[in-house]
């Protein structure tokens, strides 16, 4: 039974995970055409910065009610009252918030050292007000399970911004080279905006997503619930902390590098750090599509009596697929690196400690299910409280020494910290027999793997790219040669038709 519901968990991962590895894969084409069009990686720095705080702020303007629209929604008497009760807060937070920031722009911009582009705060406002708004509406169609509809709207957004990155950065740019004096092109085109495009290419896309959903939000019947809402507000409160540590955790570092680094450059530092972290993206789009269908799932699956069986089972499996992208990301780093600009290769170093790093918080995501329903949100609050003072503390300490890679191994510090510190507090209050020595072995495996290609590779003084490449595939096909042995009953047991 337990293997059937992995097998309907990998399906649904499957289709929202579709959803997103085609978004965040096309998105991930502009990170080569930022930096290999940005060739100053203070230009880059700003890109990660700005996002940086974006990701802030959509929490904080979420509030934790994604999950408690997913918990509450499981009383079929009332679910349709818990939607339009998340929405109408939703609303009146993110507006606020978008006129605040529009009317204090200037302060704003001077505070985060960019006094010249207060356009910059008024933008990412938009930007950030309509994502929170619109987060909802994309958790209730999960809730719903309309993947298709799901899938529309996100590969509109996606191409929405990508084409308007390529139109403003490399079309209009070469009608200019062919007639400087195109009125059409003048008057929607200022090459002083620059790293803005980016910034306005989201904007539209994230107003255009809006308005797509707008249809199907005026088809709801709306009340807003009081005390529904304070009910839902105490059960989210503690996992607004936990985000907002968590954002901590994820993005400030980028903020941290910029006030704290002693190179000459902070804000290439910035840049660097930034473009080498993108290169963990299969990584992090296998976990975030993993996400997407896990919660809802976690949920549903709680009152089965194999519950803590199959969460026992998803764990094993999820270790097992992040081992294998971290050594495939790894073995072909040679082709890999060419997704930045050489400017910013100078930071391929912190790639395999940020691929690490993210394979512990996926772990911590699949293990958080214990305090979420067990209704015990606050000890997600305190876990990511203590990685936050993990991540201010250590990058405090290690980025005026060490620059960015000090905070590559704080994000490394902070994430193992959060993962062990969850599981032992799990196994107290939700006892779940994860298979550990498995884990773990995939763990170190896929980490001795790697160890074996550089070893392998100075041993023999290869320099060929070629040869490699070459060495590196016969080494990752024994890997998955011993990890298919291994699992061999599983794959059949997964594969198996009901």
């Amino acid at each position: 039974m337990a293997n059937n519901e992995v097998k309907k968990l990998a399906g649904q991962t499957a289709i929202y995970g579709g959803t997103t590895v085609l978004s965040r894969l096309l998105n991930y084409l502009l990170v080569p055409l930022h930096t290999y069009l940005f060739s100053n990686a203070a230009d880059y720095g700003v890109v990660g910065e700005l996002y940086a705080w974006t990701s802030l702020f959509i929490v904080i303007l979420t509030y934790g009610m994604e999950t408690a629209f997913f918990k509450f929604s499981q009383d079929d008497g009332i679910k349709d009252r818990v939607y339009s009760t998340v929405v109408g807060s939703l609303l009146v937070t993110s507006t606020l918030f978008i006129v605040l920031c529009s009317v204090f722009a200037q302060p704003i911009a001077d505070w985060l050292r960019y006094p010249t582009h207060p356009e910059y705060v008024r933008w990412f406002a938009v930007i950030i007000g309509v994502d929170a708004l619109t987060s909802i509406f994309f958790a209730h169609l999960r809730f719903l399970n309309r993947p298709i509809r799901f899938a529309a709207v996100k590969i509109t957004n996606i191409l929405v911004n990508v084409l308007l990155n390529l139109f403003f950065l490399l079309l209009c740019p070469w009608l200019l080279t062919k007639n400087p004096d195109s009125a059409f092109v003048n008057a929607i085109y200022n090459p002083e905006i620059g790293v803005g495009y980016i910034f306005i290419a989201n904007l539209v896309a994230s107003v255009v997503t809006l308005l797509m959903l707008f249809p199907g939000i005026l088809k709801q019947k709306f009340v807003f619930d009081w005390q529904l809402w304070k009910k839902m507000f105490r059960y989210a409160f503690p996992l607004l902390i936990f985000g907002l540590a968590g954002i901590v955790n994820e993005t400030m570092d980028r903020v941290l590098i910029k006030r704290l680094s002693l190179a000459a450059e902070p804000q290439a530092s910035v840049g660097i750090y930034s473009a080498c972290y993108k290169i963990s993206i299969l990584m992090t789009i296998f976990i975030q599509a993993f996400k997407y269908a896990a919660e809802p799932f976690f949920f549903r699956k709680a009152k089965d009596k194999d519950a803590k069986e199959t969460y026992a089972e998803v764990m094993t499996a999820f270790v097992l697929v992040c081992s294998v992208i971290f050594v495939g990301i790894m073995l072909y780093m040679d082709l890999v690196q060419y997704f930045v600009g050489a400017t910013y290769r100078v930071g391929l170093p912190i790639v395999p400690i940020l691929l690490m790093a993210n394979l512990f918080l996926g772990i911590f995501y699949n293990l958080s299910i214990w305090y979420k329903l067990t209704g015990q949100t606050k000890f997600g609050a305190y876990i990511a409280l203590f990685g936050a003072a993990i991540t201010l503390v250590l990058n405090w300490l290690l980025i005026p020494r060490f620059d960015y890679m000090g905070a590559a191994w704080t994000t490394f510090a902070c994430y193992l910290s959060m993962m062990v510190v969850s599981y032992l507090l799990g196994q107290k209050y939700y006892h779940v027999d994860y298979d550990l020595k498995r884990i773990l072995f995939y763990l170190f495996f896929a980490v001795a793997v790697y160890g074996l290609s550089v070893g392998v590779n100075k041993l023999f003084g290869i320099e060929s790219m070629g040869v490699r490449l070459a060495v590196n595939t016969v080494i990752l096909v024994g890997y998955l040669g011993v990890l298919g042995w291994m699992n061999k009953e599983i794959v059949r047991g997964i594969l198996r038709r009901k």
